[in-house]
């Protein structure tokens, strides 16, 4: 049986865990080869000063068969207008069973043009962005829609890679995994989404992403405007 090449695409500043947990996740899926793809083969840097090892670059990368594309805030805004960049994932993706994103990635895989017409989450600050590559919000932690799956802000890609182990080898696996790694949340505080956190603490986060959102714009306008 050959095997599933899973691959994610690193750049720098990407938001890490956007990355790592998605990565732990899908590095247990049996009969699986892990790839991480980035520009060159020298160490990225992430927002949170975590070096990242590639194992390939774009010219070395082989045929992928799940694409996943991580977030992060300026690290993205960057990624948007790496022509280089759009054109591996755009590439990639033509020939990928699965095309994913976490996090901010699904504007990366909008600009490259893969959620036209598509539903999709991104992080929920972000989410009233998606029209701007085409698609469509869908509220959700995890959204499907064909074989393109986006997942919502930073540590939903844990959940999304126990989504995809269950879609490629069964549910059973899945959970498996997730017992092994005790993925079993419990946080002090239930204010991890919009809709729960007290609206003191949902003004002041979103407050702190006016900027990022500013520059959002910005970056999809100028990359929806490249020939």
């Amino acid at each position: 049986m050959l095997k599933i090449n899973v691959g994610f695409v690193i750049f720098p500043d990407l938001t890490q865990l956007d990355f790592t947990g998605p990565q732990q996740v899908l590095a247990r899926l049996p009969n699986s080869a892990m790839h991480i793809v980035a520009k060159s083969a020298s160490p990225v840097p992430s927002d949170s000063g975590l070096g990242l090892v590639p194992t390939h670059t774009f010219q070395t990368c082989p045929q992928l068969d799940l694409l996943c594309v991580p977030g992060g805030g300026s690290g993205v805004v960057q990624a948007l207008n790496d022509a280089d960049l759009v054109a591996f994932v755009r590439g990639q993706a033509a020939g990928a069973r699965y095309v994913t994103s976490v996090c901010t990635g699904a504007f990366i895989l909008g600009v490259a043009g893969l959620l036209e017409g598509r539903r999709a989450t991104t992080h929920w600050a972000f989410t009233d962005l998606l029209p701007l590559v085409g698609a469509t919000h869908e509220k959700a932690r995890v959204v499907k829609d064909g074989n393109v799956t986006t997942a919502g802000g930073v540590t939903s890609g844990i959940d999304f890679g126990l989504h995809m182990v269950s879609e490629i080898a069964g549910a059973a696996v899945a959970q498996a995994i997730q017992l092994g790694l005790e993925y079993d949340p419990s946080p002090p505080f239930d204010t991890g989404h919009p809709d729960r956190a007290p609206p003191a603490v949902a003004t002041l986060v979103a407050q702190r992403n006016i900027n990022a959102r500013a520059a959002f714009r910005a970056a999809l306008a100028s990359a929806r405007a490249a020939p």
